[in-house]
């Protein structure tokens, strides 16, 4: 792809599995939500997280995400929605929000690219939850802004929350870029504000030809620093 001649101004990063990844699995905490609330499996872990988004807007948290979730997902699986509230219940129970690594790289990368660009972090997630995952990694002050997209804005991929964050770094979308995992969040939502996207994929089911297209795709965070379009 031929680099743009539009400097970069702004880098801005998507949190979950972008810059820290939970210890233990969704799969692991789910298998023992159904234990402890004493119902066998009635979802698997990829039925919640394909729905996660269009529950954002209308929870006040993410434990009241997760009861409207489970319910629904309980009902439409022939059971009782009250057994998808229990579920939810114990599944808030056991994940552990501090319970997060970063991904290799990741202090480092923000600390060199923080001295150079202005940093911002839009994510969709319920702001005391994300905030607790900052803490515990060390980065709560490594950005000048942050948008927690379905609380203070619409959920990505639309593209006010990315456009929020930019205001707040006085900086134009041709002048930033935004770095996430994900194809239907992160870079759909990028490209609907006009902002260059960097795809760092999940380490399995890599598709040949992503949809929608990155404009740059990177095997590991730790690379982005040395990314020449940033000099463009």
């Amino acid at each position: 792809m031929t680099t743009p001649t539009t400097p970069v101004d702004a880098v801005l990063f998507d949190l979950d599995d972008t810059l820290c990844r939970y210890c233990r699995s969704p799969a692991t905490v789910l298998e023992r939500a159904f234990e402890r609330a004493g119902v066998d499996p009635l979802f698997e872990p990829s039925a919640y997280y394909d729905r996660y988004g269009a529950y954002l807007e209308d929870s006040s948290s993410v434990a009241d995400l997760r009861k409207q979730c489970f319910g629904d997902l309980a009902v439409e699986a022939g059971f009782d929605r009250d057994a998808g509230v229990a579920v939810a219940e114990a599944f808030t129970a056991e994940r552990d929000q501090r319970a997060v690594d970063p991904l290799s790289g990741v202090p480092d990368v923000l600390e060199t690219l923080g001295e150079e660009y202005r940093l911002g972090l839009v994510t969709n997630g319920d702001p005391e939850m994300q905030r607790e995952k900052l803490d515990a990694i060390g980065l709560t002050d490594a950005f000048e802004t942050t948008v927690f997209a379905g609380y203070d804005t619409a959920p990505k991929p639309d593209p006010e929350p990315f456009g929020r964050a930019l205001a707040a770094l006085e900086t134009d979308p041709e002048r930033a870029v935004y770095v996430g995992n994900s194809l239907s969040s992160d870079v759909a939502g990028a490209r609907a504000a006009g902002i260059r996207s960097v795809w760092v994929p999940p380490e399995q089911d890599i598709p040949a030809e992503p949809t929608p297209c990155p404009d740059y795709t990177l095997e590991s965070l730790a690379d982005l620093e040395q990314s020449p379009w940033l000099e463009s």
